[in-house]
């Protein structure tokens, strides 16, 4: 408890001088710097949580990414915690755009910085509306050499648990043409989806190989995709699900 309270102390007061910055960066073209601005807080965040909590951080598959300034790419995670939102973008070699709902924006700070960020926000009211702008937006960024990052599953699963795979994502790789990424993440041993408290220990990420999209069925892609995440999962964190 006491490691978990210095952890969000460490949070709360970092957090106010890296959105002025951030703030006053993205004025400045080209907007990516504001991104490696945000980014160095995301830096200053994982260095905390592997201090303070005794958290550490295990990155299987980093020879998978894509290689080259213009090249593209769709990352598709599962979501177990709010640890791999901070982590993914210290992790990537190119800037990420998240699809994310519009409220976030109205969080103090962390959302005033997100709404300077080129990033795919939302309503989640309109199905429609929100698959055909992430489509737009996410080709465009994709055209400038921005990765685009989702979560299938839509909301953070408590460990061992899986959502349902929605396929926004691949519809984005398929329309695009950039290949997809599967990220299996194994976090909410150390950070739960639940509850204050965090744990020491190891939090894993296993980037798989490329899945091409070329020619490829949406829904299909994402079957591949779910596969491949779910047996990943099984590898990498073996007790979060016990043999029955």
């Amino acid at each position: 408890m006491f490691r978990s309270i210095l952890h969000t102390a460490w949070i709360v007061i970092t957090v106010v001088p890296w959105t002025l910055a951030v703030l006053l960066v993205s004025f400045v073209p080209p907007r990516t710097h504001a991104w490696w601005t945000a980014v160095n807080w995301f830096r200053v965040v994982m260095w905390g949580t592997r201090v303070i909590l005794g958290v550490r951080f295990k990155v299987l598959g980093y020879e998978h990414l894509p290689v080259g300034k213009t090249s593209a790419a769709v990352l598709l995670s599962n979501h177990q915690s709010t640890l791999e939102t901070l982590l993914l973008p210290t992790l990537m070699p190119h800037p990420l755009a998240f699809v994310f709902k519009r409220e976030l924006l109205k969080v103090p700070f962390f959302g005033w910085s997100m709404a300077r960020l080129d990033m795919i926000h939302i309503d989640r009211e309109s199905r429609t509306e929100a698959m055909k702008h992430v489509i737009e937006q996410g080709c465009r960024l994709l055209s400038q050499g921005t990765w685009v990052i989702m979560f299938p599953e839509g909301t953070r699963m408590p460990r061992g648990q899986k959502g349902t795979f929605q396929t926004a994502g691949t519809r984005l790789a398929v329309q695009s043409g950039a290949p997809v990424i599967p990220i299996a993440v194994a976090t909410a041993r150390c950070w739960p989806k639940e509850g204050f408290v965090k744990h020491a220990g190891v939090a894993t990420v296993s980037i798989g190989p490329a899945i091409s999209s070329v020619g490829r069925d949406p829904k299909g892609l994402m079957r591949e995709v779910e596969a491949w995440i779910e047996a990943e999962l099984r590898r990498i964190d073996p007790e979060a699900y016990p043999l029955v």
